[in-house]
C-alpha cells in the first residue's frame, strides 16, 4: 500500500515522575528531512529519535515535538541527616551554656528554631526523582513508536484515496489514448478520400484520369507523417507500469514522478504531430488528466 508524505501521530507515555508527550507531523519534500525540538537537558536523545524516525519515514519534511513535564502534585524526597543535625544541636547547647564570647553577651542574641537548624548544610537532604538518562530513553521512544504508528495509519488511509484517484484518472486517459487511435485511423482514411476526389475533380477540368496509385502513395506518406501508434502503445505501457507500481506500494513517489514525465512526453508527441482538431481536443484533456496525476504523485512518500 502507497502512503501520504502528509500526515500527523501523537502518543503520551512516563517516566519517573515526568509525563511525556510526542507527536509527529510531515509534509511534502523531494527528500528526508527531520527535525526534532526538545527540551535543552534532554537533547542527548535527538540522534535516538532521528534514527528511529529515518526506519519508518523515508521521505517528507518530518516534526517531531517532544514535550517532557512534571507530573502534577510530584514532589522531590527530602530527607533529614540526623547525625548532621544532633552535631549542630549539640554545638548550639555549648554556645547556650556559654556565657559570654569574646565579650559578648550570648544569652541576648542566642535564639534558635527548627527553621533556623534546617537551613544548616548537610542538615537536610533533598532527592530528585528524575529517571535516569537510559529510562528517559525508553520511555520518549515508547512513546514515539505510538506516535509513528498512528501517523502510518493516517498516511495509508490519505495514500489510499490518492491511488484511488490515481487509478481512475489514469482509466480515463486509456480511454482517451483508445479514441486517439480511432480518430488517428479515421484521419488517414479521410485525407486519402479527399485528396483522391480533389484530384479527380482537378483532372476532370483537363479529361485526364485520375492515377489512384499516386493517391495511396501520398495517403501512406501522410499516415506516416501523423502516426500517433508508437506514442500511444508507449501511453498504454506506462499506464500498466503505473498501475503495477501503485498495487506494490511502498515507497515508489520518486518512480511515479519520472513515470509521469514520459506520459508528458508522449502526450506532447501526440499533440505535435496532431492536424486533427478532434485529436488536439483529446489531447488537452490527456495531458489535462496526466497534470492532475502529476499533483498527486507529490504527495505519495
Amino acid at each position: 500500500m502507497i502512503r501520504s508524505m502528509t500526515g500527523y501521530g501523537r502518543a503520551t507515555g512516563s517516566a519517573a515522575d515526568c509525563d511525556i508527550t510526542v507527536e509527529l507531523r510531515s509534509v511534502n519534500h523531494r527528500y528526508f528531512d527531520c527535525n526534532v525540538r526538545l527540551p535543552r537537558m534532554y537533547l542527548y536523545l535527538e540522534d535516538a529519535i532521528k534514527t528511529r524516525v529515518s526506519e519508518a519515514v523515508s521521505r517528507g519534511k518530518v516534526d517531531v515535538f517532544v514535550t517532557i513535564e512534571k507530573k502534577e502534585g510530584a514532589a522531590p524526597k527530602v530527607s533529614l541527616n540526623r547525625a548532621t543535625a544532633e552535631a549542630y544541636l549539640n554545638a548550639i547547647s555549648e554556645l547556650r551554656d556559654m556565657k559570654q564570647l569574646g565579650g559578648i553577651r550570648l544569652e541576648q542574641i542566642l535564639r534558635v528554631d527548627l527553621v533556623d537548624i534546617a537551613k544548616l548544610e548537610g542538615v537536610l537532604t533533598v532527592e530528585s526523582n528524575d529517571a535516569s538518562e537510559d529510562e528517559m530513553k525508553a520511555a520518549v521512544l515508547g512513546a514515539l513508536n505510538g506516535a509513528i504508528a498512528s501517523y502510518l495509519d493516517m498516511s495509508r488511509s490519505e495514500g489510499a484515496r490518492l491511488e484511488t484517484d490515481i487509478l481512475d484518472r489514469a482509466a480515463t486517459i486509456e480511454e482517451a489514448v483508445g479514441r486517439v487511435e480511432q480518430r488517428s485511423i479515421e484521419c488517414v482514411s479521410t485525407y486519402g478520400d479527399r485528396l483522391l476526389a480533389k484530384l479527380r475533380e482537378t483532372l476532370d477540368k483537363f479529361g485526364v484520369e485520375a492515377d489512384e496509385g499516386r493517391v495511396v502513395t501520398e495517403a501512406a506518406i501522410y499516415a506516416d507523417k501523423v502516426a500517433v501508434d508508437e506514442e500511444t502503445v508507449r501511453l498504454r505501457s506506462h499506464i500498466a507500469e503505473l498501475r503495477k507500481m501503485l498495487k506494490a506500494g511502498g515507497a515508489c513517489g520518486r518512480k511515479l514522478d519520472f513515470l509521469i514525465q514520459e506520459f508528458n512526453r508522449e502526450a506532447n508527441t501526440i499533440g505535435s504531430k496532431a492536424s486533427d482538431l478532434e485529436i488536439a481536443k483529446e489531447v488537452v484533456g490527456l495531458k489535462s488528466e496526466i497534470e492532475k496525476i502529476r499533483e498527486q504523485v507529490q504527495n505519495i512518500e
